[in-house]
């Protein structure tokens, strides 16, 4: 892709727009940057990028902008069918994605993973697993680094494993990973998409482009995906998969099996990995397929489990107060997520509930909550449609705040119960992200804390 001299229109100065617009002005391009914000919200972004020289046009859309460019590079979170989007199509002006624009500069093999939940998990399992079996993998996408940026780091690496979401995905042409990775399609998102089918479709764009030559790893277990998995061209590697003669595997209690035709089948034992939940075994089987895949080994697979710890704000232990345990999950931002954290629980759980709504329902939770759910808390815009779904299977109040929600939780547990912040829902309505809410549950939870603690002291006084 010859860049030189072109006008380029950046959209969205997120974290990845913000990555784009300094690689192509280090390419030598002509950019503008637009962004629907304003300069306020923007802040020091904007003095940044100037000082690389480039236009910046904040607040509406201006139409003749999205007309006068030769590509338009499209953030994820800027939906691709907006009305200036559509008019620069008409005028015959490709629109792309920050992942697409990387695909064309990065000339190691991709493995490239995408579902509804464990995306950020796989990925990084995956990176771990090849390190041990002695390659060099750099990690980025959806995950945190944006991908363009991992194009002058190619250099010392033998792989990238990127994480793909179903936005970025929206926005491929020519995208062709080595080894795609499709974990599992659930309800997401359908705030963004029309409905479901919509959403399932984007998420199998990962295998579009993909060759004989090429390889797919997807989830047997799940109807969707076997459904838009049957026609590929590429090599299918199926996980939750016991009986076929391809490579594939399986899970049998705490064992993963992987079964090749050259070496027939072998095991790995995850009694004491630190991954907790049939959906990490999953996770972790379609993981070792994709590195097997590429020449990765047995016990490089077992050493990356054996010393994975997971990740931050993914039923992340936080802290002890008064013998109740409280698990950070603000990554669980659909009803799946929270599905597969809840079967982690063995003990009560007093659940935290509400952020943005994203369009789905929250009947499909009853069944968990049956089995371990004694108190929920709901919070955020959402807390209005949650609330009356559960309200007859379990007591249920509305918090005003992180904090108290914190603090109602602690005053409805019993010892050894646990509390979870498990949302279904986005963070936006409330905070800038995920993370971010994830750190005020913390901050409450130590704000108890020390509350406890000075009460105690008190007493003893």
């Amino acid at each position: 892709m010859d860049l030189k001299n072109k006008h380029i229109l950046v959209v969205g100065l997120g974290k990845s727009g913000i990555s784009v617009v300094k690689f192509l002005a280090s390419q030598g391009c002509r950019v503008t940057a637009v962004d629907n914000r304003s300069e306020d919200v923007l802040g020091d972004v904007l003095s940044e990028i100037r000082s690389l020289g480039i236009s910046i046009e904040v607040g509406p859309h201006n139409d003749e902008t999205f007309e006068n460019c030769d590509l338009v590079v499209l953030s994820p979170g800027v939906p691709h069918t907006i009305a200036p989007v559509n008019r620069a199509r008409e005028k015959n002006i490709p629109v792309i994605g920050e992942i697409e624009l990387a695909y064309h500069f990065i000339n190691i093999p991709i493995l490239a993973v995408t579902g509804t939940n464990g995306k950020s998990t796989t990925t990084l399992l995956i990176g771990k697993m090849l390190h041990q079996s002695g390659f060099r993998a750099l990690t980025g996408g959806n995950l945190g680094t944006p991908l363009i940026e991992l194009v002058d780091q190619q250099g010392t690496a033998d792989f990238v494993v990127a994480e793909i979401s179903s936005f970025q995905l929206d926005t491929i042409d020519k995208f062709k990973p080595l080894v795609s990775i499709l974990l599992n399609i659930t309800d997401d998102h359908l705030e963004r998409y029309q409905d479901f089918s919509g959403y399932a479709c984007s998420k199998a764009r990962i295998f579009e482009n993909q060759t004989a030559n090429d390889i797919c790893v997807f989830n047997e277990n799940d109807a969707t995906i076997v459904s838009i998995s049957e026609n590929l061209t590429a090599r299918r590697f199926a996980f939750n998969c016991r009986y076929s003669n391809e490579t594939r595997s399986w899970i049998s209690d705490q064992t993963i099996w992987f079964h090749t035709p050259d070496d027939g089948d072998r095991h790995v034992d995850c009694t004491n990995i630190p991954l907790a939940g049939r959906h990490n075994l999953e996770n972790a089987s379609a993981a070792g397929l994709a590195v097997l895949a590429v020449g990765g080994s047995i016990s490089g697979i077992k050493s990356a489990l054996q010393n994975f710890k997971g990740l931050a704000h993914r039923v992340e232990y936080v802290d002890t107060v008064n013998t109740v345990a409280f698990y950070d999950d603000s990554k669980a931002t659909n009803v799946d997520a929270v599905a597969r954290a809840l079967e982690s629980f063995s003990s009560p759980v007093i659940l935290i509930m509400g952020g943005r709504d994203k369009g789905g329902g929250y009947e499909s939770l009853r069944k968990q909550f049956a089995q371990c759910v004694k108190h929920l808390i709901v919070i955020g815009e959402a807390a209005e449609k949650i609330k009356p779904v559960f309200e007859d299977m379990v007591p249920t109040v509305k918090a005003t705040d992180m904090a108290h929600a914190v603090k109602m939780a602690a005053s409805f547990s019993e010892p050894q119960d646990s509390v979870l912040l498990s949302p279904a829902c986005s963070s936006f309505d409330m905070y800038d992200s995920y993370a971010q809410r994830g750190r005020d549950f913390a901050r409450s939870v130590d704000q108890l804390k020390r509350g406890a603690h000075d009460l105690a002291k008190g007493e003893k006084s």
